[in-house]
């Protein structure tokens, strides 16, 4: 009799571990036989951290040494090089994103960029020559995305050159784009130089709710795969310590960056993934992707020598020593010997191109730590975004 019970039992276990990997095949199975999301086109959101030639063409135009690095010129970017937004594009196929405010040499058949330098979410009342904040805040990049469109589809049926319309989107592939979001760094920039902490800290529902209604005007005209980056470890710019003079105890933390700013940052990017979470509820068919590239970034400030970086606040391009500053691509002088701001002899190894911008090796592994899931929620390489998880 106990014979008998035990086999039952062994049969019992035998057919739940068989009936467990039996659900396990299932569910790899229908994961491996998805097929990659085919994006036939990106169209951007955001500042500098993505703009590939906006504010360049709206106001005076990025120069050299800005580019050299894989340009060989100044190519609308604040960088020595490619933007994460430019891997994104390279990892799915695409080309480089033309900027919405490019006139001359522009191609929109696959995308395009509304991203520009210095822009913020919520509009701001002071303009670009006082502290370099854009006129083209996200409203009015969304506002440009809509009359891109709608101008797009009407130029298609008139122009008659093949050559032509093959430069213009097409109108049934904006429900299959991908939409990227980069953007908020210049509202905590604006509100640490105007406000309180408690103030700042107050505006953030604020300020992402702002977000969300761009995400829900796309969503309304039929797109569907969202890409939305976080913003980055903002107390790590060394822009912030080149007045600082001695800081208090406690004032960095333990990678040298401004506690405060980080944690502002932080808090931010907790209110952003809460509405990324409450957009998914209330957007039933959006695939939204939340990109914590605060995390990637970071890495680079906390462990560089592991990751290939020299000093991550060492400022690459310009001229920075004690109190004397002459930015990048720039003319100034020093104890009345002309100085230039130029570039250092490796950027490859720099974190800091400019004092806010990243380079292109730092951009890079902002992009090889996100495109492939591993800091995003959910876990999803950006080949497969376009599904619903």
């Amino acid at each position: 009799m106990k014979d008998n019970l035990e086999r039952a039992k062994l049969m019992v276990s035998s057919t739940v571990f068989s009936w467990l990997l039996l659900c396990l095949f299932a569910v790899t199975t229908s994961v491996s036989v998805q097929p990659t999301c085919t994006f036939p086109a990106i169209y951007n959101f955001g500042d500098s951290n993505s703009d590939t030639g906006g504010i360049s063409a709206a106001f005076e135009p990025i120069r050299d040494p800005y580019g050299q690095g894989f340009f060989h010129r100044p190519a609308g970017r604040d960088s020595d090089g490619r933007l994460t937004i430019d891997f994104i594009a390279e990892r799915l196929g695409l080309p480089y994103l033309s900027a919405y405010l490019n006139s001359l040499g522009s191609n929109f058949r696959h995308g395009a960029n509304f991203a520009t330098g210095g822009s913020t979410i919520r509009r701001q009342n002071e303009t670009i020559f006082q502290y370099g904040i854009s006129p083209f805040s996200l409203d009015m990049q969304i506002a440009q995305f809509d009359q891109f469109k709608a101008r797009s589809a009407l130029l298609f049926t008139q122009i008659k050159s093949r050559y032509d319309r093959e430069k213009l989107p097409r109108q049934e592939e904006f429900a299959k784009a991908l939409y990227t979001f980069d953007i908020g760094q210049n509202d905590l920039s604006v509100g640490f130089r105007t406000m309180s902490v408690d103030q700042l800290k107050a505006t953030i529902p604020d300020i992402v709710n702002h977000l969300a209604s761009a995400v829900r005007n796309i969503y309304q005209q039929g797109g569907r795969t969202f890409w939305v980056h976080n913003t980055g470890p903002f107390g790590c710019l060394p822009v912030n310590m080149f007045y600082m003079g001695t800081p208090a105890p406690g004032y960095l933390d333990k990678s040298g960056c401004v506690k405060a700013q980080n944690e502002m940052a932080m808090e931010f990017n907790r209110k952003l993934k809460e509405t990324v979470i409450n957009l998914r509820k209330e957007l039933t068919q959006a695939a939204i992707t939340y990109v914590d590239v605060y995390t990637a970034k970071y890495e680079m400030m906390s462990n560089p020598k592991k990751l290939g970086f020299a000093n991550p606040l060492k400022v690459c391009c310009g001229y920075h020593e004690k109190y004397d500053h002459i930015w990048c691509g720039n003319k100034g002088k020093v104890n009345n010997t002309e100085i230039y701001g130029g570039s250092c002899p490796n950027p490859a190894m720099a974190v800091s191109w400019d004092g806010v911008h990243y380079t292109e090796a730092a951009n890079k592994h902002v992009a090889d730590r996100t495109l492939n899931g591993l800091l995003t929620d959910p876990p999803v390489p950006i080949t497969r975004a376009c599904y619903r998880q």
